[in-house]
C-alpha cells in the first residue's frame, strides 16, 4: 500500500472562497490528499470540487459522508459527479455517522447502522459501475436506477469504522478503513481487523502549541464532545478505556459538564490530541504511520490566518 499524506479541509476560520491559495500550495508542501468531513459545517463535496480545480494533482477524499443522510440515488449522483470532475482522483469514505447527526439533526431513525452502511457500499459499487439497479437491500430498496453519469475510473470506497464489525466490513467489502479519535498505540489494535493490503486513513486531531494549559482546555472539550456520543463511547470501551472514562461519562449523564471535563485525565489528552512544537507534532504523527496508518489526514484544531504556517510546519516536506 502506497504511503500517502493528506490533510483535512476546509480550514477553520477562513471563508471557503478565500482558501484557494492555501490549497494550491499543498502539493508543493508534499501533501498528496485532501480529506473533507460532514458533521455540521460544510458539506463533504463542495470543498473537494473546488480543490479539484485549485490543485489538480491532489486526491480528493471524504472522511466521512454519512450513509443515512442522502438517499441511495442522490448519493450515487454526488459521488459520480465528483468522479467525473476529477477522474481517478476520488476516494469515497462512507460511514454510519452517529445518532446525534442522523437522528437529532436530520430526523432520520438511526436504525441498523452497520447494515445501512454495508448496503450503501454494495449499491454504490453497482451504481458507479453503470449497472441498472433493482434491488431489495436489508435497509432500503432501489427500483430501476441507472446513474446517468459515466464514471471512467471506479473510486476506492473506504468505510469509517470503529469496532471490529465495521472494521472487518471495511476490509471485506470496502477498499480500506477510515479511523479517528484514537491514539497511535490504538492503531495496533484496530488495523488487524481490516486486513492486509488495505488503505488505513486516519483523521488525527492536531493542536500545534506548546501552551499546555490551552491544550488541556481545548482537548478536554473536544474529547467530551465526541466521547460522550454512544458510538465513540462504545469504541473506547472496546479499546480498554472504560475505567478511565467512566467518571466523565457519569458526570456527563448527570449534566455536570464541569465535573465531566475535570474527570478527563491529562494522559488521555496527550494520547488523543497531537500537540507541541512542529517537530513534536511531526514525530507524533509519524507514530501513527509506523503503527499502520497509510494515509494520515491531520485535522488542525484552530482557526484563522495563523493556520497557514501550521500547514507548512506539518508538511511532509518540512
Amino acid at each position: 500500500m502506497t504511503q500517502r499524506w493528506g490533510i483535512t479541509i476546509p480550514f477553520e476560520g477562513v471563508p471557503l472562497r478565500d482558501q484557494r491559495a492555501w490549497i494550491e500550495e499543498l502539493p508543493d508542501l508534499g501533501y498528496t490528499d485532501v480529506w473533507s468531513a460532514e458533521s455540521g459545517g460544510y458539506d463533504a463535496f463542495t470543498p473537494l470540487a473546488l480543490a479539484s480545480v485549485w490543485a489538480p494533482s491532489l486526491r480528493l477524499g471524504t472522511a466521512i459522508v454519512p450513509s443515512f443522510t442522502r438517499g441511495a440515488a442522490t448519493l450515487a449522483e454526488c459521488v459520480g459527479s465528483l468522479c467525473q470532475a476529477a477522474p481517478g482522483r476520488v476516494a469515497f469514505g462512507i460511514g454510519t455517522s452517529s445518532n446525534v447527526i442522523v437522528e437529532q439533526w436530520n430526523g432520520i431513525p438511526f436504525d441498523k447502522p452497520y447494515h445501512r452502511t454495508r448496503d450503501m457500499v454494495r449499491f454504490l459499487r453497482a451504481a458507479l459501475a453503470g449497472e441498472k439497479v433493482t434491488q431489495e437491500y436489508e435497509t432500503f430498496s432501489v427500483r430501476g436506477f441507472r446513474l446517468g453519469i459515466e464514471v471512467e475510473q471506479q473510486p476506492p470506497i473506504l468505510v469509517g469504522a470503529l469496532r471490529p464489525g465495521m472494521l472487518r466490513l471495511a476490509g471485506r467489502e470496502g477498499d480500506g478503513a477510515i479511523i479517528n479519535w484514537l491514539s497511535a498505540d490504538d492503531v495496533h489494535q484496530v488495523v488487524p481487523h481490516v486486513g492486509a493490503g488495505k488503505e488505513i486513513v486516519a483523521r488525527i486531531f492536531v493542536l500545534p502549541t506548546e501552551d499546555r494549559e490551552l491544550v488541556r482546555y481545548v482537548g478536554r472539550r473536544a474529547i467530551a464532545a465526541y466521547l460522550n456520543v454512544p458510538v465513540y463511547a462504545a469504541f473506547h470501551e472496546w479499546l480498554g478505556r472504560g475505567d478511565v472514562l467512566q467518571p466523565m461519562w457519569d458526570a456527563w449523564k448527570a449534566r455536570d459538564r464541569a465535573a465531566a471535563l475535570d474527570a478527563i485525565p491529562d494522559e488521555l489528552v496527550d494520547d488523543l490530541i497531537v500537540h507541541g512544537s512542529p517537530e513534536a507534532c511531526r514525530e507524533h504523527l509519524q507514530r501513527y504511520v509506523d503503527a499502520g496508518v497509510t494515509t494520515p489526514a491531520p485535522a488542525i484544531l484552530g482557526s484563522g490566518e495563523s493556520l497557514r504556517q501550521v500547514i507548512r510546519d506539518l508538511a511532509p516536506s518540512a
